[in-house]
Formats: structure tokens, C-alpha cells, sequence
């Protein structure tokens, strides 16, 4: 499989593909597809659809393959990037739950459910996230522009929760409260930060879906007249 990024704020990654070449994706992320690119549609098991209806993830996965030398693009559902990522054994990922767009066959998308208990009840979108493992390259949504730390054994760095894209499986994630009654419930900024401790890479997004939709509340019509 080769592939090709292209476009500006709202990007498509174009994939080139060999006869038997699969590649899969759980949304409607389809941009266009050559017509000899075969789709199904599978849910993957009682006790995964299950774990991913609970996490608010969609139950199906869909699965393209090119019967010939075929082409499919998948695009994005918000401004911001399309990153490749090759994943391999010791070269897991851990992403925010709606961060996964598309991935060869190969690669394996899987519920991860943060095991610290403050992380857990307090972290908002940290609490539930996708873990992607196995072989192959997997293609991720970044909300607005992302920023890339590698993180020295031990060493901290705090985050609004919404700007935490991803990490290595070696980074550590857990919850810090704002500390000062004042500052929790006047300074606008929550009442927890996420804390990541490494050894490991973590990216971070400058625009998180969820601060746009808190932005644009005060100005949605209630309904109410």
C-alpha cells in the first residue's frame, strides 16, 4: 500500500493499492474509492461491540479491499491534520477515542480503558481511549495542528484533557486537581488537568472538538423561544 496526504485544514489521505491489499475503518470516512474496491461490514464479535457501545464508538468496522490495483481516499471529519503512524510489536499507541480514521488490515483497534481510578471518574474523554496494535501503518485525525514531546523518564507535563491526541504505551496518564478553591471554580480552566509522565512520545492538539463545542454553546437556540 502507498499513500499520499493531501489537502490543507480539512485533509484526505489517498491510498494506492494492490490486488488483495485491505485496509479498515469504524466511521463513515470514505472519501471516494476506485469501483474495484470490495467493502463488508462486520461487528467483530458479541463482547466487542459490546465494549464499544459502552464507549460510544461505532459497533461495525468496515472493511475495503481492492480486487485489482485499486485506489481509495479516506478524509477528515474536523480541521486540523491526518498523521501516518507505523504501529509494530513495542510500537503500540494509546489515542483519544475518536482520533482513529483508517489502518491496513494488519493493525488492531481495540478499547483501552485508563486503569487510575482519578483518571478514570475525573478525566472526562481520558477515561475511555483506543489503543492501536499489531502490524501495519494506521492513519490518525489531529484536531488543528500537533505538537510532538519525547518525555525523559519521569519527567511531567500538564494538559487540558481535550488537548491529549495520543501516546506511547510507556507514558503514564493520570489526573491533577487545579489546586485553590479560586482557581478551581473561577479561573475557566476545569476542575482537573491531565498529567502525562514519561519515558515516550505524546501529542498533543491545539484545537480539541470538545472546546469548540463549549465555545459555541452560549450561541446554540435552546428551543425555548
Amino acid at each position: 500500500m502507498r499513500y499520499e496526504i493531501k489537502g490543507g485544514n480539512f485533509p484526505v489521505v489517498i491510498c494506492q493499492m494492490e490486488d488483495g491489499e485491505r485496509m479498515i475503518t469504524e466511521k463513515g470516512s470514505m472519501a471516494w474509492m476506485s469501483p474495484n474496491m470490495q467493502m463488508e461490514t462486520h461487528g467483530g464479535g458479541l463482547g466487542k461491540m459490546f465494549s464499544k457501545a459502552f464507549s460510544g464508538e461505532s459497533m461495525f468496522q468496515n472493511t475495503y479491499t481492492a480486487r485489482g490495483a485499486g485506489m481509495i481516499a479516506f478524509g477528515s471529519s474536523f480541521p486540523g491534520q491526518i498523521k501516518a503512524v507505523t504501529i509494530a510489536p513495542g510500537r503500540e499507541m494509546i489515542l483519544q477515542k475518536s482520533a482513529f480514521l483508517a489502518a491496513e488490515s494488519g493493525v488492531q483497534l481495540s478499547i483501552h480503558f485508563n486503569k487510575k481510578l482519578g483518571a478514570g471518574f475525573f478525566g472526562g474523554e481520558g477515561f475511555i481511549m483506543q489503543r492501536l496494535s499489531g502490524n501495519g501503518i494506521a492513519f490518525v485525525e489531529i484536531d488543528g495542528e500537533l505538537i510532538e514531546y519525547d518525555l525523559k523518564p519521569g519527567q511531567q507535563i500538564v494538559v487540558d484533557t481535550g488537548n491529549v491526541a495520543g501516546f506511547e504505551t510507556t507514558v503514564q496518564m493520570d489526573i491533577q486537581q487545579v489546586p485553590g478553591l479560586k482557581n478551581m471554580f473561577l479561573g475557566g480552566e476545569g476542575l482537573f488537568n491531565t498529567v502525562l509522565t514519561g519515558p515516550g512520545r505524546i501529542w498533543l492538539q491545539t484545537m480539541p472538538i470538545s472546546n469548540i463545542a463549549m465555545s459555541i454553546r452560549p450561541y446554540i437556540p435552546t428551543g425555548n423561544g
